[in-house]
C-alpha cells in the first residue's frame, strides 16, 4: 500500500479519535443548562470532563496538521474555502476553554451563568463547524480546475452540509449524556440516562441519514457494510443503556461513530476534496499527496510520537476514571 493511501487511512483515524473523544465533551457542555439542577451539578459536570477537555482537542491539532503535511493541496483547497466556519470553530473552543477557567474565580451566580452560556455556546458552534467542516470534504466544493473555489465563503453552506452539522450535534449529546450517566452518580446520572433513553433514536436520526446519503452519493458496496454495523451499534447503546450497562453503551456509541467515519471517508476515497462543478476537477490522493520523501519522514515521527500519546491519554482517563457526584464537591470557595 501507498503511504499516501495509508495517510489518508490516518487522517480518518485522527478525526474518528477526535470526534469519540471530542463528542463527549461538546455533549457535557451543550446539557449544562438542560441537566444541571443548580451550581453544584454544574460543577460535578465540568468536573466530569474537566481533566481530559484539552487533551481531546489535541486529535484536531493532530489531524489538521497531518493533512497539512501529507496532502498540503487538500489542506489549501478546504481550509482556504472554509475560512469563516474555521474560523468560528476556534473562537468556540478558546471560548469554552477560557470559561472553564473563569467560571469559578468569583462567587456570583450571575458570574457564573454567564461562563456557563459561553461554555454552551462553545460547545455548539464547534461542534456544528466541524460537522460542517466534515461533511463538506465528502460533499465536495465548487471547485475549478485549479482547485479554487467558485462562489462565496458560503459556498460550503449546503443542505447536505448542514445535515452533517446538525448529525454532529445530535451525535455529541447522546454520546454527552451517555458519557455523564457512566461518570456520575446519583440524580444527575439518572436524568442524563432517561433523556438519552428517550431522545438519543431522535437525535442520531441526522447521522443515519448523512450515512445513507454519503453512500447514495459515492458509495460502495462495502461502505454500505459500515452504515450497517453503525446502525446496529446504535440499537445496541440504547440496548445496553435501557438494561443500565452505561460502559456497554458508551463502548456502542463509539462503535457507531468508528462505523460512521470508515462509510463517509470510505465514500470520499479516491478523493480529498470532490468538486461539484466537474468530477474530473476533483481533488485526489494522489494529486494532493506530499513527495514521498516527506511522506516517509512524518510516518517515522508519527511510529514513535503516537504511542506516547495515546499511552498518556490512556492514563490520565484512568487516574480519573471514577463517578463524581454532588457530594464530592466542595463549598464555593473563592481566594
Amino acid at each position: 500500500m501507498e503511504l499516501a493511501v495509508v495517510w489518508f487511512c490516518v487522517i480518518a483515524l485522527l478525526w474518528l479519535g477526535y470526534l469519540f473523544l471530542e463528542g463527549f465533551d461538546f455533549g457535557v457542555g451543550m446539557l449544562l443548562p438542560v441537566l444541571a439542577e443548580d451550581n453544584t451539578e454544574r460543577r460535578v459536570m465540568v468536573n466530569t470532563i474537566g481533566p481530559v477537555w484539552d487533551g481531546n482537542e489535541v486529535w484536531l491539532i493532530v489531524a489538521v496538521g497531518a493533512t497539512f503535511a501529507a496532502f498540503p493541496g487538500w489542506y489549501a483547497s478546504l481550509l482556504s474555502a472554509t475560512y469563516l466556519p474555521v474560523l468560528l470553530v476556534l473562537l468556540g473552543l478558546i471560548g469554552r476553554g477560557v470559561a472553564f477557567e473563569y467560571r469559578g474565580k468569583v462567587d456570583s451566580d450571575r458570574w457564573r451563568r454567564t461562563w456557563d452560556r459561553v461554555i454552551f455556546t462553545g460547545s455548539l458552534v464547534p461542534a456544528l463547524g466541524v460537522g460542517l467542516l466534515i461533511s463538506t470534504t465528502v460533499f465536495g466544493l465548487p471547485l475549478d480546475a485549479d482547485g479554487n473555489r467558485v462562489g462565496s465563503v458560503f459556498a460550503s453552506v449546503r443542505p447536505e452540509t448542514v445535515l452533517g452539522a446538525v448529525a454532529l450535534v445530535g451525535f455529541a449529546l447522546v454520546h454527552g449524556a451517555v458519557f455523564l450517566s457512566l461518570k456520575t452518580d446519583g440524580d444527575i446520572r439518572h436524568r442524563a440516562r432517561n433523556l438519552a433513553l428517550r431522545f438519543g433514536p431522535l437525535a442520531l436520526a441526522p447521522l443515519g441519514a448523512l450515512l445513507v446519503l454519503a453512500q447514495l452519493e459515492a458509495g460502495a458496496g462495502w461502505s454500505w457494510l459500515a452504515v450497517g454495523v453503525a446502525a446496529a451499534a446504535g440499537v445496541v447503546a440504547f440496548d445496553r443503556l435501557g438494561r443500565g450497562r452505561e460502559g456497554q453503551a458508551f463502548a456502542a456509541l463509539g462503535v457507531v461513530i468508528a462505523a460512521a467515519v470508515v462509510a463517509l471517508f470510505g465514500a470520499l476515497y479516491p478523493n480529498v476534496l470532490p468538486s461539484t462543478l466537474d468530477p474530473a476537477w476533483s481533488l485526489t490522493v494522489a494529486d494532493t499527496a506530499s513527495s514521498p520523501y516527506t511522506l516517509q519522514v512524518i510516518s517515522w515521527v508519527a511510529l514513535f510520537g503516537t504511542p506516547a500519546v495515546l499511552v498518556y491519554q490512556a492514563w490520565t482517563y484512568w487516574v480519573f476514571r471514577k463517578r463524581v457526584s454532588t457530594a464530592h464537591i466542595p463549598p464555593v470557595h473563592v481566594p
